[in-house]
């Protein structure tokens, strides 16, 4: 890529299109898969959120429902989620993220979570809507 003006970029920073520029938020509603074995999700955590190529810290702000993958309930009452459960969470980060819901881009709507104790992945996540 070579441009036209001098510009201070670096890692992390990105090129788009000035019509379809990704939103820039620190909250994110997303869908989430549980993969910790050990320890469940749950509102207030503290974990290292992994999106693109930027990482930040992130809490949980809330967990809208848990989801019964055989009959496609929502469980409305649900207040964490274990391993392999699947729900729809409300997480704040640090820093801003510049994200795409997942059905309009997989590359910026798509990200990790990490557990800061134990440095392990224990989630992947589908953005829904940021706000």
């Amino acid at each position: 890529v070579r441009l036209d003006d001098e510009i201070d970029i670096s890692r992390g920073d990105m090129i788009c299109r000035p019509h379809n520029a990704p939103t820039v938020s620190q909250d994110i509603e997303a869908m989430v898969c549980w993969m910790d074995e050990t320890r469940p999700l749950q509102v207030g955590g503290r974990y290292t959120i992994k999106h693109t190529t930027r990482t930040a810290r992130t809490i949980v702000r809330g967990l809208y429902y848990r989801l019964d993958i055989n009959t496609l309930h929502r469980d409305e009452t649900a207040s964490e989620l274990r391993l392999n459960e699947i729900g729809r969470v409300r997480l704040r980060t640090t820093v801003p993220l510049l994200a795409d819901e997942y059905r309009r881009n997989r590359t910026t709507g798509g990200f990790i979570i990490i557990d800061e104790a134990t440095n392990r992945t224990v989630a992947a996540g589908m953005i829904v809507d940021t706000a």
